[in-house]
């Protein structure tokens, strides 16, 4: 073996190495990333927006469109920190390319859809490859900035990239809804990931594999399904009803499971997510606040679009540029809150700033009405909600691998992406249901005979601001549960932070 004469603990690995040798390619590398991001981001919102015209060229129901965004959350969320752990153990570079490829493939399948369960298979392989691509992505980030000053600019721009995809995605899947075919919102991915593909083969280099290490099956299928159960149970939610037993039976099988998960971690030789990754009060601080975020953001752009396009009368298109200002504050935000703020500051006073801002520009959308213009109702709310994105997207993704030894990296990079994943879920079940519920208390108190288009759209619009209240209330919450979680201060440099001991058999053993 090459490391026959040193120490074989995390610390004397790349990460040790990569400190003191940086990669003379990493800001290639950096762009390569970003692209992965950004179609990831994209994706999830390009499609809802395709969803209408899919329905209509491939004739499926309204109660079986929901599948077309189930099935890409059912096995992207239950297969995160599978994958996030296979990125570890077999590589970084094959596990990103492959989910490159495969996602592209599959979204070339899905554009080609000729009837709609070919079109849900494929977004199930969208989601299975990008649960694979996801972590290896943001492990690789991980792994190539050592020096702090580059790793800021790096997350730096990682944070702007997934503060700001969720917008672009609502302006690039309206023109080309509009302009071109619905399609096109899926051939696009094979773009972005042929860029991807060609820059991660050439620069993106082969790191020495985890030695010895395997995968606890038992701890695979417990995972995965309770993720898979919590995902559905949610999903089901939010199209039936908190009451029905596929609801309720499905989230208390998905809880037991992950219970028992976690029982089996503190325990396991070799753990598929090592107690040491999530209970460091930073990165378990990142976590719960993805997962906020999440839920709460879900409200932002989900209803702000309805709004925008059932009561105001925007176009696709039109929506899609109505969100560029939080786009690009966010994107700014975040660029400059990992750059200047996080390494002076840390993350506490970011996700604190960061969740009052975004709760106080929930708070302002509360004050829309029917005739409202969009200048005085919804620009400056975009813009406060970007600032306050920005700053937690700028701290999320860096804080949450901070740290972690190199063969921890994938499945703390999943655990992100896992957090974010269930928290949308979370927000989708909770904030419909909320929507749902305080449409038919207004239209009860106020219905006289038949319900006039003027209540219904008054009844659409209290429903819309009741929940950006609730939103506001989550950031809030968020902003005190997280801000007493993470750690005052800045984060501690690599060499001085604390090593995690080595879970593996050393070399020697071999």
């Amino acid at each position: 073996m090459i490391v026959a004469s040193r120490s074989t603990t995390p610390a004397a690995g790349p990460e040790a190495a990569g400190a003191t040798a940086a990669d003379p390619k990493r800001w290639w590398i950096l762009a390569v990333i970003a692209t992965a991001q950004l179609m990831v981001v994209l994706d999830l919102t390009v499609m809802n927006l395709a969803l209408p015209s899919a329905q209509r060229s491939l004739h499926f129901t309204t109660a079986d469109r929901q599948w077309v965004v189930t099935a890409y959350a059912l096995s992207f969320g239950s297969l995160l920190l599978f994958c996030g752990r296979l990125a570890d153990l077999i590589g970084r570079k094959t596990t990103f390319l492959t989910g490159l490829v495969g996602f592209a493939t599959a979204s070339a399948v899905g554009g080609a859809s000729v009837d709609f369960s070919m079109l849900v298979t494929a977004r199930a392989c969208q989601g299975v490859f990008g649960a694979l691509l996801a972590p290896s992505a943001l492990s690789l980030l991980a792994t190539t900035f050592r020096d702090p000053k580059e790793r800021a600019k790096a997350f730096g721009v990682y944070g702007a990239v997934a503060a700001a995809g969720g917008g672009l995605g609502l302006l690039l899947g309206g023109a080309l809804t509009s302009y071109l075919s619905w399609r096109w919102c899926m051939y696009i991915n094979a773009v972005f990931a042929a860029v991807a593909i060609t820059g991660g083969a050439l620069l993106v280099s082969r790191r020495p594999r985890t030695q010895g290490g395997r995968l606890d099956v038992p701890d695979v299928v417990t995972v995965s399904g309770g993720m898979f159960c919590l995902v559905y149970g949610f999903s089901n939610a939010a199209s039936h009803s908190w009451g029905t037993p596929s609801t309720w039976s499905f989230l208390a099988l998905g809880c037991a499971l992950l219970i028992a998960f976690a029982f089996r971690q503190s325990r396991a030789a070799q753990p598929l997510l090592p107690p040491r990754v999530v209970l460091d009060r930073n990165r378990g601080g990142a976590y719960l606040t993805v997962l906020i975020l999440g839920a709460a953001t879900f409200g932002l752009f989900l209803f702000l679009v309805y709004y925008m396009q059932v009561t105001l009368g925007y176009s696709a298109v039109r929506s899609g540029v109505a969100m560029l200002p939080t786009v690009l504050v966010s994107g700014v935000v975040a660029t400059l809150g990992n750059t200047r703020i996080l390494p002076r500051l840390g993350p506490k006073p970011m996700v604190g700033v960061g969740m009052l801002l975004t709760a106080a520009g929930m708070v302002w959308l509360t004050r829309i009405g029917a005739d409202s213009t969009y200048a005085s109702a919804l620009l400056g709310p975009l813009l406060v909600t970007g600032a306050g994105n920005g700053l937690i997207f700028g701290m999320v993704a860096a804080t949450g691998t901070f740290g972690v030894a190199p063969l921890d990296a994938g499945v703390a990079s999943a655990s992100i992406n896992t957090g974010q994943q269930l928290g949308g879920s979370i927000g989708t079940a909770l904030l419909n249901s909320i929507a749902a519920g305080a449409a038919g208390r207004y239209l009860s108190g106020h219905l006289h005979g038949r319900p006039t288009p003027q209540l219904l759209q008054a009844a659409a619009i209290h429903s819309y601001t009741t929940v950006f209240w609730w939103c506001a209330g989550l950031y809030a919450a968020g902003a005190v549960l997280c801000g007493a979680l993470l750690r005052p201060g800045p984060l501690a440099r690599p060499e001085t932070a604390p090593t995690a001991p080595a879970p593996l058999p050393t070399t020697a053993a071999h």
